[in-house]
């Protein structure tokens, strides 16, 4: 690990230092002192190495707010960014650029005064009832090869707990064996996103996927502390395995759906199924309860059936011819 001294911070103030040598500087620091996840790292790594490669600003001398602020125009108006994108960078480049004020590597936040457009507000992509039933129905009648139980059992239980629990596909695949309580019915999920645990209720259709599963797993010796596994090796079944086993399952099916999707599909048909929005929330690990109010407009089904609770509706329309002399 990279360690600063304090002459380096004394200076930093003075003489440029190189961008590159402290983007790797600030990965470290994101990772070790403020505990951010792979991912999030990750999404610091790229994009802030494609900001430095599109504008090829070399040393903190070079670094303006014009500069930043022509990188925004040229993703807005050439590459066509929607806002999501570029919020996305100004969100992460501020982090590192604010990292650098804090360090004593530069004076300003050149991102400070760019403008940030308005998210688009669009509903969650979500399946339908009949589609989420057809997804699970295809995944345990499927032709598999001879002697491959444990793939359909394990392919079957996979989709029935994005389905049923509504987890992030990096959750469902964190699962662990002691994650999973069929006896009381409940899952763990260990360090979700934004490093929170949460219990999460097992249904009964679930429970018996996952159980036939379980069984399944122990036949073929499986000893790995990782819940779902590899069908070849004992080990954890990847992010790679379960994108190519959903590609597999939308060109048998037709239906075009990605792991995330199915979590908004659980949110959806929850909602619609009568549960409250407070349940709903904590079931998906949001932080926020307005990040879940989004389904309340993403359900036709359940706005139809809380319009039928309008106090007049029950008057009742009464028909009849009224006169001229009544209009």
């Amino acid at each position: 690990m990279t360690t600063w001294s304090k002459e380096t911070f004394g200076s930093s103030l003075f003489h440029p230092m190189d961008l590159h040598d402290l983007h790797s500087r600030f990965l470290e620091h994101a990772t070790y002192f403020w505990g951010r996840s792979k991912a999030t790292v990750s999404a610091y790594k790229m994009l802030i190495e494609f900001f430095l490669n599109i504008t090829r600003l070399s040393d903190t001398g070079q670094v303006t707010e014009d500069r930043v602020r022509e990188f925004f125009f040229v993703g807005r108006t050439q590459r066509g960014w929607s806002a999501r994108t570029y919020r996305a960078y100004w969100s992460h480049l501020r982090q590192f650029f604010r990292w650098c004020v804090k360090g004593g590597h530069l004076l300003a936040d050149p991102t400070q005064g760019i403008e940030v457009p308005k998210l688009e507000r669009k509903l969650p992509a979500k399946l339908s009832r009949q589609d989420a039933n057809r997804i699970l129905e295809y995944v345990d009648n499927y032709p598999y090869p001879r002697a491959s139980h444990f793939i359909r059992c394990r392919n079957h239980a996979l989709m029935a707990t994005l389905l049923f629990t509504g987890l992030r596909k990096s959750e469902a695949l964190g699962l662990r064996c002691g994650d999973v309580d069929l006896e009381n019915r409940s899952m763990f999920v260990r360090q979700g996103k934004g490093a929170k645990d949460r219990v999460v209720p097992i249904c009964a259709t679930l429970a018996g996927s996952l159980a036939r599963y379980v069984e399944a797993r122990r036949q073929r010796g499986k000893t790995c502390p990782e819940f779902f596994t590899s069908m070849c090796r004992d080990c954890r079944f990847t992010v790679e395995g379960l994108t190519q086993l959903i590609k597999k399952i939308r060109v048998g099916t037709g239906i075009k759906f990605s792991a995330h999707k199915l979590r908004h599909t659980f949110a959806t048909l929850m909602l619609e199924g009568g549960c409250d929005i407070y349940s709903i929330s904590k079931m998906m690990g949001h932080s926020d309860i307005k990040t879940t109010t989004i389904y309340l407009a993403a359900s036709a089904e359940h706005l139809r059936s809380q319009i039928a609770r309008h106090p007049l509706n029950s008057i009742g329309c009464r028909t009849y011819s009224p006169s001229v002399g009544e209009l």
